[in-house]
């Protein structure tokens, strides 16, 4: 299998390449694994003591900080690097000083597991979620260093639990130790033969829970909202664009609106701008623009998203029409409702907030309006929503103080 699986590996790396000239994203995916060694050798020396994170892309990213913030006070003589697979992770964190050195991970193939490993020397290596790579697993487990797969969640449908998934399953045997995010996928692991496992929980709670610990002012909004009602509507595609932008159209409360759309290319701001019959002002004119007089905030730009979040009365998150449901914890852990599309199976802390009725699903404009509506007139419905939000993420902090108890056990003796 290890032949089948190299060749398939190489081949990958070949039709990658050649599809790169036409698809702009497998361009960056290309051209960016063109400079990851020249970017190690700048930052990670033959003397240093390293400590190697994996995430495939940004939301595994958001998953692993905690983790990585606490191994930087815990072990301040090791370098951190941290590595992508995709470009919608990487392009939006090279810039950052999280890690000493960020770059993409080379494909999986044997040849790059070995110049790799020999440019990084990790004493530890910790994967997200979902990222299993045979190679570079195995060249780990032979070198003996450490390695933990951190907030994986498993269900029946993956290869590891198919008859014809043996070459994966072994690969999982050589994580020195899996942190799981429920019990389902601690029992999935088991019936397999992988025993070397804890349910820690997701460490997105703590992740979103730290949130509340940052300033989260922004001297714009506090002039835009002007202690008025406003609804904070993030990461939206089309489809939830035109039954907010017909709310806003039709609208005759006291109310703002903040849009961050999931794509901020000029023809679709422009777009959204021409669709509302209301004063539009965009994040990028506020130089040259004062926000009170206007209506609606079109934000034009990336990374503010999280703390306009903290202006908001009632958030709406976008994809739950379109090609799959955002971040919902960000919004709710500053205790407001929440209000999504229909489409949110999979994502399970909307399901369970759903349940709950802290999340609020609708399936089309008319039942936006309405449960926007209830929300503006009844404050007690407001705000009993944003409690159950709030609880419900404080009740499911602490999966990176139990993951780290596990890796300092592990890696502490080792060194």
């Amino acid at each position: 299998m290890y032949f089948l699986y190299n060749l398939l590996a190489l081949s990958a790396s070949f039709v990658i390449k050649v599809l790169s000239l036409i698809n702009p994203k497998l361009s960056l995916f290309v051209k960016g694994r063109k400079e990851t060694f020249s970017i190690i050798k700048k930052s990670i020396s033959i003397k240093d003591k390293v400590i190697w994170i994996h995430a495939a892309s940004l939301g595994e990213y958001e998953q692993g900080l905690p983790v990585m913030e606490k191994l930087k006070i815990e072990y301040p003589l090791h370098k951190i690097v941290l590595t992508f697979f995709s470009p919608s992770g990487y392009e939006v964190k090279k810039n950052s000083t999280v890690a000493d050195s960020i770059c993409y991970l080379p494909l999986d193939t044997k040849q790059n597991v070995r110049l790799f490993l020999d440019a990084v020397h990790p004493e530890m290596a910790i994967f997200i979620k979902y990222e299993v790579w045979p190679n570079y697993l195995a060249a780990l487990k032979t070198n003996d260093i450490p390695t933990f797969l951190v907030s994986a969640i498993f269900k029946e449908n993956q290869i590891y639990f198919k008859w014809y998934g043996s070459f994966m399953r072994k690969a999982l045997l050589n994580f020195t130790h899996i942190f799981v995010q429920n019990k389902k996928s601690s029992s999935l692991l088991k019936s397999i033969g992988v025993h070397n496992v804890s349910i820690s929980g997701d460490t997105r709670f703590d992740r979103v829970s730290e949130i509340l610990e940052r300033d989260n002012s922004l001297d714009f909004m506090n002039h835009f909202k002007n202690d008025m009602f406003c609804l904070v509507a993030g990461s939206t595609w089309p489809e939830d664009e035109k039954l907010i932008i017909d709310y806003i159209n039709q609208n005759t409360h006291h109310i703002k609106f903040v849009f961050a759309p999931h794509t901020i290319k000029t023809k679709h701001i422009n777009t959204i701008i021409q669709a509302i019959n209301k004063p539009v002002l965009c994040y990028s004119e506020l130089d040259v623009k004062k926000p009170e007089g206007y209506d609606v905030l079109l934000i034009d730009t990336i990374g503010l998203l999280t703390k306009i979040y903290s202006y908001a009365d009632v958030a709406y998150v976008g994809g739950g029409f379109a090609t799959g449901l955002h971040n919902t914890l960000e919004p709710a852990i500053f205790g407001i409702p929440v209000i999504i599309g229909p489409n949110f199976d999979g994502f399970v802390e909307a399901e369970e907030l759903v349940q709950l009725k802290g999340v609020i699903s609708i399936k089309d404009s008319t039942e936006f309006k309405d449960k926007l509506n209830l929300c503006f007139v009844d404050a007690t419905h407001r705000q009993k929503s944003g409690q159950i939000n709030y609880s419900y993420i404080k009740a499911k902090e602490g999966a990176t103080e139990k993951i780290m108890t596990v890796i300092n056990s592990f890696f502490r003796y080792k060194i």
